[in-house]
């Protein structure tokens, strides 16, 4: 069972998050996007990205090499996101960060452009996979900051990288062996920045997916909900985990 929440938090006036999957017998696609821009264009970057992406997957008649077609359906995104923000002088500057996990045989590619992030839970802790395409990210790597200055600096919502707003965009992706992950969860800033992972982790691991993105999300308002919260929750591979036989 897969959990997907996205809540406009205790700020905000409209949700540019966006979120999705898409699930058949032979592959997987999540989708979690961050819209940013003028008015509701956030709002608008964030679902076509999601939404192309997720359509350009499931027209495949079967994917190889999911590296390369994960690429393409992102690229695919930022080209109609580009090419709507140039010609719609409303929509001008829109875009949205993207973090998109395909998943065949047990095998998961991750991607990500900007600070949307995902993180695999294994019974002995949890991992974040993607690295943030930020500001404070480029300065905790220059080593002008600690990660515990990180937590609350001033400039933390300062993306370096976003879909939609150049022709061309640099896309980090990561391979993931699920084999022994009991869950994987992915989410916009608006949780990672008020909920720790340990949080996380004691969340995931003593609820459902359901509940748990429910939990997540009410503590994130909890303790402040200033950014829309978006979260996907799934099952790894990891056979322990499972309460059925499997096939």
């Amino acid at each position: 069972m897969v959990g997907i929440l996205s809540d406009i938090g205790n700020i905000r006036k409209i949700n540019e998050d966006f979120v999705d999957f898409y699930r058949n017998d032979k592959f997987s696609i999540y989708v979690v996007a961050d819209g940013m821009g003028g008015h509701n264009a956030g709002e608008v970057a964030s679902k076509l990205a999601v939404e192309t992406i997720i359509s350009f997957i499931k027209s495949l008649d079967n994917i190889d090499d999911m590296e390369d077609v994960l690429k393409k359906s992102i690229q695919s995104a930022n080209d109609k996101i580009f090419e709507l923000a140039k010609n719609n002088e409303a929509l001008g500057g829109m875009g949205t960060t993207i973090t998109a996990c395909l998943v065949k045989s047990k095998q998961m590619i991750t991607a990500n452009v900007g600070d949307s992030s995902c993180y695999i839970v294994k019974y002995d802790g949890i991992t974040k996979i993607t690295k943030d395409h930020s500001l404070v990210q480029q300065l905790i790597d220059e080593g002008s900051i600690t990660e515990e200055e990180a937590a609350n600096h001033p400039n933390k919502n300062i993306i370096t990288r976003a879909l939609g707003t150049n022709l061309s965009v640099e896309i980090d992706t990561f391979k993931v062996d699920l084999s022994d992950v009991k869950k994987v969860i992915m989410c916009t800033d608006g949780l990672s920045n008020g909920v720790s992972t340990s949080e996380m982790y004691d969340i995931i691991m003593n609820d459902d997916n359901s509940n748990s993105c429910r939990r997540l999300v009410e503590l994130s308002k909890i303790k402040g909900g200033r950014d829309n919260i978006s979260v996907i929750v799934f099952e790894g591979e990891c056979e322990d985990d499972r309460n059925h036989a499997r096939k």
